[in-house]
């Protein structure tokens, strides 16, 4: 066996340990902070919230998106409807989540909101039809429905939460307008709103596809604000179960 020259000797062991953790860490910092195409700086706002809340608002952006690209879409099929109020599609998208976002509902939806500016949007009769543009009225019903689901605010901070009951209510009315745009039809008996096409001429599953994610990510959230509640009590348990009778365990042989 060969033996090592006398000139090389071992770091203590602390030595080797601490250079072992700076490796570590060095190594889980470029993990923890490399760059995504989702990633987003910190904000000043979000040293107020937990990591549920966090969750759930990047739930709501990403429905949000969602929306603006089902609106888009509608309005690529459905041109006469953004005709109805604006120069361009652009021009009734922007001017829709303007009015989203002051929270002012549109003059032809006559104060409806949430659900009920959905039912106004698919409205044909036998009472005088909505004349508004039914797109706007649907996107608007939805954000309403998004934000009551999200603890009725924008973005969530530690003193909210999102409220299973209106998260899973959401998600069905969600699921109420897939069905309705793809079977509701005006009085002339074509569709009210052309969405979903399968055809010789190509597929266009936009509005299917996004509204089922908003429908998935609704339910989560309501699943996860069902199980907040339950798992406080046993997490309490466990805290308090482990801080009395841990040392006993402790010493315990195994």
């Amino acid at each position: 066996m060969r033996s090592l020259p006398a000139s090389v000797t071992f770091p203590p062991r602390r030595a080797l340990v601490l250079a072992g953790l700076g490796s570590l860490l060095g190594l889980g910092g470029c993990g923890a902070f490399s760059n995504t195409e989702r990633a987003e700086s910190y904000s000043g706002q979000e040293w107020l919230e937990s990591g549920a809340n966090r969750i759930a608002n990047l739930a709501l952006r990403d429905n949000l998106q969602s929306i603006r690209r089902v609106q888009l879409s509608l309005y690529r099929r459905n041109p006469r409807e953004w005709r109805k109020w604006a120069a361009s599609a652009d021009d009734a998208i922007a001017r829709t989540w303007e009015a989203v976002e002051q929270d002012r509902p549109l003059p032809e939806l006559r104060g409806a909101t949430s659900i009920d500016a959905v039912r106004l949007a698919f409205e044909t009769g036998p009472a005088p039809a909505y004349q508004g543009d039914r797109v706007a009225a649907l996107v608007i019903g939805w954000a309403a429905m998004l934000k009551q689901a999200n603890g009725d605010t924008w973005r969530q901070t530690m003193i909210d939460g999102v409220s299973a009951e209106n998260a899973f209510r959401a998600a069905r009315n969600f699921e109420i307008s897939l069905w309705l745009l793809a079977s509701k039809a005006g009085p002339d008996g074509q569709p009210l709103l052309l969405s979903t096409e399968i055809s010789g001429r190509g597929r266009n599953l936009v509005v299917d596809r996004e509204l089922s994610k908003v429908v998935a990510r609704l339910d989560l959230l309501a699943a996860q604000a069902d199980e907040k509640y339950r798992r406080a009590a046993l997490d309490f348990s466990q805290s308090w179960l482990l801080g009395n009778l841990g040392p006993f365990f402790a010493m315990v042989s195994r």
